[in-house]
């Protein structure tokens, strides 16, 4: 294999994860079997890469933006017949392996700066989520995002994206991963998550997404602001109160201490009134 003379990109966001015990962390909390696909996004030099070969998974295709990288991991894992690999923006390159088929389960060590439009290519959105989902997703996002992602109601990082992600998929914290971890080193600290999207009878009906949604651009561009005035215009005060009341929600309340499926029981009250 050569990599020579190939140094870390600050424009593609390289930091590459070297630390064993995350790496292994990652692959466990994958749950590979033989008939798992896998879908790798930026594999860089392929230190995962080779431990997603080394698991008994029937495919690992990768994604990889730098050119000068490719040339590398095919001469690393080419010899592999379970090993493909593209070149491109895994926001513009279709994802299917080569055969046509459909990966099954997502490991990616995200690139930080596309976060939020590859959570959307990857899981989708609440009135237009990924279909078919993939079984699993093990990603290392920046810890900020992952807290957000993960937090409960009343915790500070309670958001929008915490609803969202929460209607979506089943969200859980592998492990924490320190700068020191990488190399060179980020100037933030990340962490493992794992993501289990919801089986279809699970999703929202698109008429409720599509209301959740308008409920929370209202509420959370006024975190701050009790419902009774961020939500003001959603129906004259004595219906909104009784709205929210049969949700159980409070007016008084701010969007961060409403949990997910308080939101879900107002918007599906809402539809019913329109």
């Amino acid at each position: 294999m050569s990599f020579s003379g190939h140094n870390p990109r600050k424009r593609f966001g390289q930091h590459w994860l070297r630390d064993a015990s995350v790496l292994q962390h990652i692959v466990d909390a994958a749950e590979l079997g033989s008939d798992d696909r896998v879908l790798e996004v930026g594999p860089g030099r392929g230190a995962l890469t080779e431990r997603l070969l080394a698991s008994p998974s029937a495919a690992v295709h990768a994604v990889e933006l730098d050119r000068d990288l490719v040339s590398g991991l095919q001469q690393r894992f080419g010899s592999d017949n379970r090993f493909s690999l593209i070149q491109g923006d895994v926001l513009q390159v279709p994802l299917h392996l080569p055969n046509g088929s459909l990966a099954s389960k997502v490991v990616a060590n995200i690139p930080y700066n596309i976060t939020g439009p590859l959570l959307d290519r990857l899981i989708g959105r609440l009135d237009r989520p990924v279909d078919p989902a993939y079984k699993r997703l093990v990603l290392l996002v920046q810890k900020e995002v992952a807290e957000r992602i993960r937090a409960r109601p009343g915790h500070t990082s309670f958001s929008a994206l915490s609803v969202r992600m929460q209607l979506l998929a089943h969200c859980s914290s592998v492990c924490p991963v320190p700068p020191r971890c990488f190399q060179p080193p980020p100037k933030v600290h990340s962490e493992v998550i794992r993501l289990d999207p919801l089986a279809v009878d699970q999703r929202l009906d698109q008429s409720v997404s599509r209301t959740v949604e308008s409920l929370l651009k209202q509420a959370f561009l006024s975190r701050r602001k009790m419902l009774r005035n961020s939500l003001g215009s959603v129906a004259e005060p004595s219906v909104l109160e009784a709205l929210a009341s049969a949700a159980g929600i409070g007016l008084e309340q701010r969007p961060q201490e409403v949990p997910p499926p308080a939101w879900v029981a107002m918007a599906k009250s809402l539809n019913r009134i329109d």
